[in-house]
């Protein structure tokens, strides 16, 4: 079935849908280029399919209809009775509202944020933070690009770091939270969180690739808080978000914890990898089948010319930033375009317009009781040393020293040290630090997916499973078995960019 109508999204002009159902009830797929070629279209932006199942709709539009997209209002941002803001629009106009918080279960909520380059992760999340203040929510926030992704922020939100001590020192402190809440919840009576009395509290890693890919000095203790928070957070109201630049879900930590994150949490897709995509339908994170169309660099149509023609330079194409997918909403294969914030054109200094829509109001803070909570030298210091630039950097050099000091006690392959590229073992979150003449912390085990990875960087030559079991096992480690080994080696080599190859006769190498 096919039907032309006028439609607004339509810019004036016509929309043609197509009602498409495969006929053997299997879930529909197809190719782009052969579609547009089938229907006449020479601008890709100008189709949208959206499939469920062995169902679709093709929309045909006369122009791409997100090429142009409002500024976002402070009133947008303000939360709904759902706990829900507008972010953008879908291409048929209707608005894409974001969830904040569940009323209806009291939980806190987890948000992935992924884009490559230029795919406008950062305006998306500055959206985010802004309406996190607008709305009352306490935001901590570490930028990892040296402060440069979201200067705005600073001064915006509660706590605002710029490096990897930084916000491993923020994310010790928000367990110390999570943890301190719960058992005063339960003293309480309490079993979930109340809106209108203790503040949410958002924790946000931006650039969580720096943190958390292969070779970053604290990977293994941010995995590990990471899963502390998502565990005891959701119910206490302290949320985590993560947005990152990622090829593939190993360069996040590998583990199940961020896996289940995107699995349950708030999930946008701005410009992609393909190997991310296959790995989202593999993991479980978008129904099997799911195909979404590519989000190209620019809106120019695809031309095909002459390298004698120099007629046509598409330089001046508008770009695609803020377009993107929301897997979470109700219509997870619709594309989207988030609302504009801020100038087009680069600024000298911090944004004005951004600015202004984060207003002049204080932002939240944490409630005194979890300031008290916060035990430990680090927690508390880092803490109230957040507006103090000279002391927190001297408190990050200090934490940083003593993580090379324990690693050197341990043995444990990893430092602080920027020149010591191996995993790092940090400290154990969920202990109360131990401030004695030692400066002693307690090392969370390495899980098996480090181990095997250690032993395959460490390899001459590609290993059998079997190989691999007996040098895990050697390692000093918990004795795993061959079972457990041949998983995760399945789940490293599934994809093409995942960081295992798999060779002939059962052997494993380290991806080049």
């Amino acid at each position: 079935m096919n039907a032309t109508m006028a439609h607004p999204a339509a810019a004036g002009g016509e929309l043609t849908v197509f009602k498409v159902e495969h006929p053997e009830g299997t879930a529909i797929s197809y190719d782009l280029e052969a579609l547009c070629k089938k229907l006449g279209i020479d601008d890709p932006g100008r189709l949208v399919v959206e499939t469920q199942g062995c169902h679709g709709l093709v929309m045909v539009y006369p122009r791409n209809p997100l090429a142009e997209v409002r500024a976002a209002t402070r009133e947008d941002l303000v939360m709904d009775r759902h706990g829900r803001y507008v972010t953008g629009f879908y291409h048929n106009g209707q608005p894409v509202k974001k969830r904040l918080f569940d009323p209806s279960t009291g939980s806190a909520q987890r948000f992935v944020l992924f884009g490559t380059t230029g795919a406008g992760k950062s305006k998306s999340l500055q959206l985010q933070l802004i309406a996190e203040k607008i709305n009352g929510i306490c935001t901590w926030l570490a930028d990892l690009k040296e402060g440069q992704s979201v200067p705005e922020a600073a001064g915006n939100v509660d706590w605002w770091v710029t490096s990897q001590e930084g916000a491993i020192l923020m994310l010790m402190a928000a367990v110390q939270v999570a943890k301190a809440r719960m058992r005063r919840y339960s003293a309480m009576g309490r079993n979930s969180f109340v809106l209108g009395d203790d503040p949410l509290l958002h924790v946000w890693i931006d650039e969580a690739n720096r943190l958390l890919e292969r070779g970053a000095p604290y990977r293994e203790l941010a995995t590990f808080l990471l899963k502390e928070l998502s565990r005891t957070g959701r119910s206490v109201g302290v949320g985590i978000g993560l947005a990152a630049q990622a090829s593939h879900l190993e360069e996040l930590g590998g583990s199940d914890t961020l896996r289940a994150m995107m699995k349950e949490g708030e999930v946008v897709l701005l410009r992609w990898t393909s190997s991310m995509m296959r790995q989202l339908v593999a993991d479980g994170i978008l129904p099997g089948g799911t195909q979404l169309v590519p989000i190209p660099k620019t809106l120019a149509p695809t031309v095909l010319r002459s390298p004698f023609d120099l007629a046509g330079d598409d330089a001046d194409a508008p770009g695609t930033q803020g377009m993107a997918y929301y897997p979470s909403g109700q219509r997870p294969t619709a594309l989207m375009r988030h609302l504009r914030v801020g100038s087009i054109a680069p600024l000298p200094g911090r944004d004005p317009e951004i600015l202004a829509l984060y207003g002049d109001g204080e932002p939240r803070r944490l409630e005194d009781a979890s300031v008290q909570a916060l035990g430990g030298e680090f927690e508390h210091t880092a803490y109230a040393l957040r507006n103090d630039g000279p002391g927190m950097d001297a408190l990050c050099e200090k934490f940083r020293q003593t993580q090379q000091r324990s690693a050197a006690k341990t043995g444990r392959r990893g430092s602080a040290a920027p020149a010591d590229a191996g995993d790092h073992v940090g400290d154990h979150a969920g202990d109360d630090y131990d401030d004695g003449q030692d400066d002693h912390v307690t090392l969370p085990p390495a899980s098996l997916e480090d181990r095997i990875l250690t032993v395959l960087q460490d390899a001459e030559a590609p290993m059998t499973a079997a190989a691999i079991r007996e040098a895990v096992n050697a390692d000093g480690g918990r004795e795993v078995g061959l079972g457990g080994v041949r998983n995760v080696l399945t789940r490293l080599s599934a994809t093409e960019d995942g960081p295992v190859t798999r060779h002939a006769r059962g052997q494993y190498a380290l991806a080049t």
